[in-house]
């Protein structure tokens, strides 16, 4: 099943579940430095260092450095990635409540991560725009 490609649809339909836990971005040169892959929520290498996404817990148990700690909204319906606009609008709709986000496209859902300060007002705001 390829996932949903229709905008309204998806905006409809989608069901924003904050995910508990503090979640944190560190680099590291390469992947042999991390202790334990099975804990790293992703990985994303880049030309200067391998970005990796983990619990703010684990990355303090392993000494890395971070600088941003984020909620993770899931955002659950099956989006297609070949779906238009999906991301637009929920970003415009984050925008508007002066949150930033930082959004992964993974196979079956978008992911969203917030500063976990703002997750709450994210998660008002992408309800507010699915009942718009």
């Amino acid at each position: 099943m390829s996932g949903e490609k229709d905008l309204n649809i998806l905006l409809q339909n989608m069901e924003p579940v904050l995910n508990a836990g503090e979640y944190v971005f560190c680099t590291v040169e390469n992947l042999n430095q991390v202790p334990d892959l099975e804990k790293i929520l992703f990985f994303f290498r880049e030309s200067e260092a391998v970005t990796i996404v983990l619990e703010k817990n684990i990355a303090d148990e392993w000494s890395l450095n971070y600088s941003y700690i984020s909620s993770w909204i899931t955002l659950n319906i099956h989006s297609s990635l070949e779906a238009v606009g999906l991301t637009a609008a929920f970003a415009n709709a984050l925008k508007k409540e002066n949150i930033s986000c930082n959004v992964v496209a993974a196979y079956f859902h978008d992911h969203i991560f917030v500063a976990k300060k703002d997750a709450e007002k994210a998660i008002e705001a992408l309800y507010t725009l699915k009942n718009n």
